[in-house]
């Protein structure tokens, strides 16, 4: 069973934020600013809390930035950077990435939401199910504008229901994945795909599973979200 500290995590940031340009207009999502601090430090201080050590950050627009910004290294993290010539969607940025995700499997974070989770449970559980890839779930009060995912009784994901409309509770993607390295390699190289929308309904079947066991949950997709990670963190920059 490998342990955190022999995982690499990559964090997609390579979005071109086009919903959340109204508040954020001169810089990537990932350093939309919560109490003065860029967002993706938060996942950052997530994976260092959690006993991670190695993160590739999977770039694209203004993507020198970020380096510009995190440099090399943030607190016992190494970063490295894997900067995508054009968009390549979220399965395509990790194919990019594959060269520098040196283990299995490798532990995946969406660079524009955050949720509350057991990163060293996840992983316990995804390695115990022996599965392909596994997804946090997290239990929402209106799935309307995440769509959300249904599981079997052993986690297995039986399909994803679209954006519907239809406010209800249930279970959505909370944006955190462990993935085996045999399934990124089925991912066309150099092509524009997206994990979410074309990669993991096609891995239903094929060892892909959903641990629901997020807690509280934030996207900054839009400037309402945006807006709600102020309360979100608490005014000390800490999880309120």
């Amino acid at each position: 069973m490998s342990k955190l500290s022999d995982i690499t995590a990559a964090i997609l940031a390579g979005g071109l934020g086009t919903r959340l340009r109204s508040a954020v207009a001169d810089r990537p999502k990932v350093l939309a600013e919560v109490h003065g601090r860029p967002f993706l430090s938060y996942l950052l201080d997530q994976l260092a809390a959690a006993g991670c050590r190695e993160v590739v950050l999977c770039t694209g627009y203004l993507g020198e930035r970020i380096v510009a910004r995190f440099g090399d290294a943030y607190g016992p993290l190494r970063l490295r950077y894997s900067q995508e010539p054009a968009p390549l969607g979220t399965a395509g940025a990790l194919r990019l990435a594959l060269p520098l995700l040196e283990s299995d499997p490798v532990l995946v974070l969406n660079g524009d939401s955050y949720c509350q989770a057991d990163l060293a449970a996840f992983l316990d559980w995804h390695q115990g199910h022996a599965a392909s890839a596994t997804l946090v779930l997290t239990r929402v009060a209106d799935v309307s504008r995440f769509g959300s995912v249904e599981i079997d009784a052993d986690g297995r994901v039986l399909r994803f229901q679209e954006k519907a409309g239809v406010s209800r509770p249930g279970w959505i993607n909370a944006g955190i994945y462990a993935v085996s390295r045999p399934l990124l390699l089925k991912v066309p190289a150099g092509t524009a795909v997206s994990l979410e929308r074309e990669v993991f309904p096609a891995w239903i079947g094929q060892g892909l599973y959903g641990h629901a066991q997020g807690g509280r949950f934030l996207d900054i997709g839009t400037p309402e979200s945006y807006a709600a990670a102020q309360d979100f963190f608490g005014g000390s920059g800490g999880l309120a």
